[in-house]
């Protein structure tokens, strides 16, 4: 960790800026760090558990646990530990600050927390351990000496409405004064804080608040940002004990903010008195205008806006609830990568820096009061914390709700308190239930979902298709999406969670953990490995999208499209389209680049539809693939299409080609087997079973066995036959039963051709053919196909067509994460070369209709209702593979897309093998 002297000047703390020097200015002096990248060692006193009963050094800010004191401790761990910490600091302030007003403050402290300066105490015991709190501790300092901070925090804390909003919940429990704590000195006269309502077409109005007044004086505000002719200035006197003004006026060319055109402003405020600057501080915000209009939607500066957000806690693994402002910008441009543009801060509120990163980059929040299941928080202490949280994040205009508690654990005695200290009257949510005329009832299925959505209440869930594992998230969302936006009454919903929350045990030799099943339900890993769900939710999401999933015959280069901005012209968007050529199997190299051109977008509005023109070359259709990239008005990608051209085609003609090279093909026939050599390999085919029994090649086995059979389905050989060609030889397997006819050519030039056909009816999870290959001996493959993820039923979207490489592991999501996965099922692909102990095995697939099965895909240690009800298939060729449900849904609650397959008729498949 880095250590720094005490004295850190020069900063911006909760948007006023920090300047030394200037008495008109607040001036900031850091006790502590400022965050988890940047601390102060102070000693400290633990009261049991590790490292307990002596002083210590410890890093501030921090969670006592990861620094190797205490105990750690789940939410739902029914007896948690209970220790207390003591903290020591010495501290000099400047002499200069000897007529100034000096404050102490906590940006958060879990849980119960006592301080005193110099033996006395600053004031009463502050609970609640998600909070900006302060102390005025004028008196209490020596100005040029040294002074001495102590602070005794309660883990567990002494309310029990705050231990059961805050720590008995769904979420690891930490100790310790994990934000910054610093000094702020401002003149005896001064400006406390401010409060803005700032609207779409220019209406401004500042509450500000003053203390200490004893003359009279003026108050100026300068508002300054882009598109602004010249500064703006109001004016208004004020005189002594004099505690608020407001300011108004209305400013002319401003852009008004959205989470797609994020304009920020800044107003300068400035106490005067005889024409000297008594105090200054400066606020950034926004103009817009939001309104929840029953039954209609959510409206942003008038326009309709669908809130794609994700629920979101303040975590690092290494750190627990102490963070950066790096991990915090980190962490939005994440969110923003997956084309979200709203994110719930659940269940307290977050960093000051992350609600100035949703500012600048553009995200919508929704800002959280603590509380969970369980009324919680008591009535004199819950309105104290709607104070802090209230008046440190009110100017900040990407928040648009304010929700108290969350799933029952609201205290209804304060929904009002939250409008006192917002000018802008923010609407008030109870996520999980109906208020403020929105419906944000939690994890309905499907069905439910569609009911929801046919109600006269607008539905937002807060909290839907809970990840577990790998399950959730991206599966079931393409359904749920789609009923989303086809209801005027959908106003957009909150996936659960942003990332899993695991914690490094200090006390487990760095173990992370996730509480078995109650904390891996991220779309990221702990450290924001990307998931699957990452790149499905990114597709969905996209505010771009293209109705086309294959090009027709008929196809001249224009692309149909839609604008799902709420905000933004397809003029401002780039895009660039590229023909590509692949690589054969055998060829190690990367695509090949044939055309690329980029071009602005086309005219299209919002909500809009039109055509992008593209200005292909006359040989484009002899390309294997087209692939198209969006980028938006900031250069981010959007996302990237991929349409083959004839991929394909290209590979199985590659292959045909060489289908009469020279050599023979020889088989021998006995009772038992069947075995046809060319060259160095050797194939057995079992006759009783009509099986593939046994590969040899330069005399290495391959132990590719047992196949093709029919999954699930018990058929009977009735005869093999055997015949030479001139290309090869073919041998037949008849059958009894469901699967009807597998033919094998063998070439002279080692390609194997493999052609199936079998007859199914019934609902099946997963159905195909498939071969035993030991998965010990498997270490890699290189495919080219959609990837780089495996996919199931209800999450086929996320995938792009490129070559990919997957190393084989023993993965599960949640558990660990080294991605992309191994085990599983890969859509569209086109050729696959399986690297194995014994060489090499590549397949071809001739068909366009086949997934790539590789073994099961391991199911978590407790799955709940994620748990695959289906075979291990080692290596399959499958019509069907199975959907994937959440925590708290099994697949068949989550929609069409996670229904089982419907099998009817007849299926066939070709694929050419080869083994080196």
């Amino acid at each position: 960790m880095r250590r720094h002297g005490i004295l850190i000047l020069g900063l911006i703390i909760s948007g006023l800026h920090v300047t030394p020097g200037w008495s008109q200015e607040t001036e900031t002096l850091h006790l502590s760090g400022t965050g988890s990248d940047d601390t102060v060692t102070w000693e400290f006193y633990c009261s049991e558990g590790r490292s307990s009963g002596a002083w210590s050094p410890i890093e501030v800010p921090s969670n006592w646990e990861f620094e190797g004191f205490g105990r750690y401790n789940y939410g739902r761990d029914r007896k948690k530990s209970q220790e207390t910490g003591r903290y020591r600091h010495s501290f000099r302030v400047p002499q200069a600050w000897q007529d100034k007003q000096v404050s102490l403050v906590f940006e958060g402290v879990m849980t119960d927390t006592e301080a005193w300066i110099n033996g006395q105490s600053v004031g009463p015991i502050h609970q609640g351990g998600f909070y900006r709190f302060s102390y005025d501790i004028t008196e209490m300092i020596s100005p040029g000496q040294s002074n001495l901070l102590e602070v005794l925090v309660h883990k567990v804390s002494a309310n029990s409405s705050v231990e059961q909003a805050e720590r008995q919940s769904d979420y690891w429990v930490f100790g310790g004064i994990y934000r910054p704590v610093y000094l702020e000195a401002a003149p005896q006269q001064h400006i406390r804080r401010c409060a803005i309502d700032a609207r779409a077409h220019g209406q401004f109005s500042v509450d500000v608040y003053l203390s200490r007044l004893n003359a009279t004086g003026t108050l100026v505000a300068t508002i300054t940002g882009p598109g602004l002719a010249r500064p703006y200035r109001v004016v208004a006197s004020v005189g002594p004990g004099r505690q608020k003004a407001t300011l108004t006026t209305t400013v002319e060319g401003v852009k008004p903010w959205t989470a797609e055109t994020p304009s920020l402003y800044t107003v300068d405020l400035s106490l005067q008195q005889e024409g000297e600057t008594v105090h200054s501080l400066s606020q950034r915000f926004g103009f817009r205008t939001f309104e929840v209009r029953p039954g209609q939607g959510l409206f942003l500066n008038g326009q309709k806006i669908i809130l794609k957000g994700v629920n979101r806690h303040c975590f690092w693994p290494d750190s627990g609830r102490c963070l950066n402002r790096s991990l915090s910008y980190a962490d939005v441009h994440l969110l923003k990568e997956m084309n979200m543009n709203a994110v719930r801060m659940s269940h307290y509120p977050p960093d000051v820096h992350f609600l100035e990163a949703c500012d600048e980059l553009g995200l919508y929040v929704l800002d959280e009061l603590a509380g969970w299941q369980r009324p919680s928080y008591d009535t004199q202490v819950g309105a104290k914390l709607v104070e802090e949280m209230v008046t440190r994040d009110v100017s900040h205009p990407c928040i648009l709700f304010w929700d108290n508690a969350n799933e029952g654990g609201w205290n209804t005695e304060l929904d009002d308190d939250f409008a006192r200290y917002d000018p802008q009257q923010r609407p008030v949510l109870h996520p999980g239930a109906k208020f403020s005329e929105v419906d944000t009832d939690h994890y309905e299925g499907y069905a439910s979902t569609l009911q929801k959505l046919d109600s006269d209440m607008l539905f937002m869930p807060t909290e839907f298709l809970h990840g577990l594992y790998d399950g959730g998230h991206g599966a079931g969302l393409d359904d749920y999406w789609r009923a989303m936006l086809a209801s005027p009454k959908g106003a957009g919903g909150f996936l659960w969670v942003f990332a899993d929350e695991g914690a490094v045990r200090t006390d487990e030799e760095g173990r992370i953990d996730v509480d078995g099943n109650h904390a891996p339900d991220g779309i990221l890993g702990p450290y924001r490995e990307k998931e699957a769900s990452f790149y499905t939710i990114k597709e969905i999401f996209s505010p771009i999208q293209i109705p086309l999933e294959h090009l027709s015959e008929a196809f001249d280069g224009d692309l149909p499209l839609e604008n799902r901005y709420e905000f933004t012209n397809l003029k401002q968007c780039w895009f660039v389209a590229e023909l590509l050529r692949f690589p054969l199997p055998w060829q190690q190299r990367e695509p090949t680049r044939l055309f690329s051109q980029g071009r602005t977008g086309p005219s299209i509005r919002p909500g809009q539809r039109g055509t992008l023109a593209l200005d292909l070359p006359d040989d484009w259709s002899s390309a294997d693939a087209l692939s198209l990239t969006a980028t938006d008005p900031t250069g981010q990608e959007i996302w990237t299409w991929t349409w083959p051209i004839k991929a394909r085609q290209h590979v199985v003609e590659a292959l045909t080609q060489g289908q009469t090279a020279t050599g023979s093909v020889e088989f021998e026939r006995s009772s038992s087997e069947v075995k046809v050599t060319t060259g160095d390999l050797n194939l057995h085919f079992d006759t009783e079973t009509g099986w593939l029994s046994k590969v040899q090649n330069q005399g290495r086995m391959i132990s590719l066995s047992q196949g093709p059979r029919l999954i699930n389905s018990q058929d009977s050989c009735r005869e093999v036959t055997v015949r030479q060609s001139d290309n090869g030889v073919t041998v037949i397997a008849e059958y009894e039963g469901n699967l009807k006819k597998v033919q094998w050519d063998i070439y002279s030039n080692g390609w194997v051709k493999l052609g199936y056909r079998y007859a199914l009816d019934g609902e099946y999870d997963l159905f195909g053919v498939q071969f035993d290959y030991p998965e010990e001996k498997m270490k890699a493959m290189r495919r080219l196909g959609d990837g780089p993820y495996r996919v199931y039923k209800n999450r086929l979207k996320g995938g792009r067509l490129s070559v990919w490489e997957n190393k084989y592991k023993d993965h599960s999501p949640g558990v660990t994460w080294d991605f992309p996965e191994f085990r599983g099922y890969y859509a569209n692909w086109i050729w696959t070369v399986l690297e194995t102990t014994e060489g090499t095995i590549t397949l071809v697939n001739a068909s366009d209709d086949l997934y790539l099965g590789l073994y099961r895909p391991k199911d978590g240690a407790e799955p709940a209702k994620t748990k695959l009800d289906v075979p291990n298939t080692g290596l399959a060729l499958l019509h069907g593979i199975p959907a994937i449900g959440t925590k708290f849904k099994k697949a068949a609650q989550l929609g069409p897309q996670s229904q089982k397959n419907i099998a009817s008729g007849f299926y066939e498949g070709v694929v050419y093998l080869k083994f080196e």
